[in-house]
């Protein structure tokens, strides 16, 4: 009797413990779809004699970190929904200028003072949908705020030139610089320390984003701001191939719901790295309390670690061969020989997760779409770079010259030769630039996430 009357608090505490258990799973990946990769030394280079590559590549063993993975490229619909959140939050910031403190919008913090600059309450946007609806009636002052953002006529719809997010980056390299070393003794930056930043200003003619020299006298000195509008170029499709008939692709690819499982295409280097922003900021606000490491694009040698799957020295992730014969489907989504395209079921993109996964369990790491990564562009870059955790990360300013902001590709896409499947295979696209067929994915360092099993010799392993 005394069992039963205590077996529903039991049975509460052991609930508790199970979601907890759980809970605690799911924040090591954070974000549906991550794959950890547990990172190992590998031969990062190519792997064939290419003349293309032999004069200025060379092959050299490298170790890697254990990283988290976007299992496939960032689709439509997950772009999407940070495109609708800048959209959203542009309304609404519109809105409380019009509406004041009486706004439905504008909260407290958790003991009840008024915020100094008022917070957004994402829990209410089927409220701020309603507003959409009335934009009609010109008498609504929530509709004269936001009146300005859709076109009329022949355009009719939302003007995407509109959509700007703000994001900010700490000059590491001027910070490390011994002449710009804080002195822990005084509390000062030495005197006369400055750094080279980048900002932006807003007057009639737009938005101008510039590179300053800044006084170091704090470390919030060391902060770049950068806008960036965030809407993909759906031109590309027109742009990239001119005497082709893709006016179906830029009309409907990154709107109709058709799409919405493609990987997201039109996309600059500078907006990839707004995206990763964004995905922190949300993934922090869904898990307070839990200590995020940045979301961010993949190191060159991160990107090629994981395309190959655990496969040494082979040329693709699935092996030697492009199109191995025994192979009994199309293991990926690329173009086979002049004017063939469509030997892997498809002309141009494919949805993600149509071809095999690698041995890491991830999509897509050949063809489809060519992928951004964080590093610079190098073509003599493997050595210079380090042997552990190799990166050639360069944030390059407004005014830097154009060759500063080449960032490499990898992967290959649907129109590119086998060549430019091959996992030791880079090129190049500038940060500015967009393409039809580059995308991207995220990664997230597992620094402080402790392995799986249980620890060896009293050491704890992480």
């Amino acid at each position: 009797m005394k069992i039963m009357k205590f077996l529903p608090v039991m049975l509460l505490v052991f609930n508790f413990l199970l979601v907890e258990s759980v809970s605690a799973q799911k924040e090591l990946a954070l974000r549906d779809g991550m794959v950890r990769v547990k990172g190992k030394p590998f031969m990062m280079g190519p792997n064939d004699e290419s003349v293309l590559s032999a004069q200025k590549d060379e092959n050299r063993m490298v170790t890697v970190s254990d990283f988290w993975m976007d299992e496939t490229e960032v689709t439509n619909a997950q772009y999407r929904e940070f495109v609708n959140w800048v959209r959203d939050s542009i309304a609404m910031r519109r809105m409380i200028d019009v509406l004041g403190d009486d706004c439905q919008y504008v909260l407290e913090d958790p003991y009840g003072r008024e915020l100094d600059e008022p917070r957004l309450n994402w829990a209410k946007r089927a409220e701020l949908q309603k507003e959409y609806k009335k934009r009609v009636n010109p008498d609504e002052p929530a509709n004269e705020a936001l009146s300005d953002m859709f076109y009329d006529g022949i355009l009719a719809g939302l003007r995407t030139n509109m959509l700007h997010y703000v994001y900010s980056w700490i000059n590491i390299e001027e910070a490390a610089k011994v002449s710009n070393r804080f002195n822990v003794a005084t509390g000062k930056y030495p005197k006369g320390a400055s750094v080279r930043i980048d900002t932006f200003y807003v007057d009639d003619e737009g938005i101008h984003r510039e590179t300053k020299m800044r006084p170091l006298r704090e470390p919030k000195d060391l902060e770049s701001n950068v806008i960036i509008c965030v809407y993909p170029d759906t031109l590309v499709w027109s742009r990239d191939f001119e005497y082709s008939h893709n006016d179906p692709l830029l009309y409907g690819y990154f709107s109709m719901p058709c799409y919405r499982d493609y990987p997201v295409v039109g996309v600059t280097w500078e907006q990839a790295i707004a995206y990763c922003d964004w995905v922190t900021q949300e993934m922090r606000r869904l898990h307070p309390g839990v200590s995020i490491n940045q979301f961010r694009l993949p190191t060159e040698a991160e990107w090629e670690f994981a395309a190959r799957g655990g496969l040494r020295m082979a040329n693709y992730p699935w092996g030697n061969e492009a199109r191995p014969a025994d192979a009994e489907l199309p293991l990926a989504n690329f173009k086979s020989g002049r004017g063939v395209y469509n030997l892997d079921d498809a002309v141009t993109t494919e949805r993600v997760k149509r071809y095999p996964y690698n041995g890491h369990r991830l999509y897509d790491m050949a063809g489809n779409v060519a992928e951004w990564t964080s590093s610079t562009y190098d073509p003599v870059i493997n050595g210079k770079n380090h042997d552990i955790n190799p990166d050639n990360v360069y944030m390059a300013h407004e005014d830097d010259p154009k060759e500063l902001k080449r960032k490499t590709v990898k992967g290959g896409s649907w129109k590119d030769i086998s060549y430019y499947l091959q996992c030791g295979t880079r090129t190049y696209e500038y940060q500015g630039e967009c393409r039809s067929y580059i995308g991207f994915r995220c990664v997230r360092s597992c620094v402080g996430v402790p392995s799986q099993g249980p620890a060896k010799r009293g050491r704890a392993e992480f």
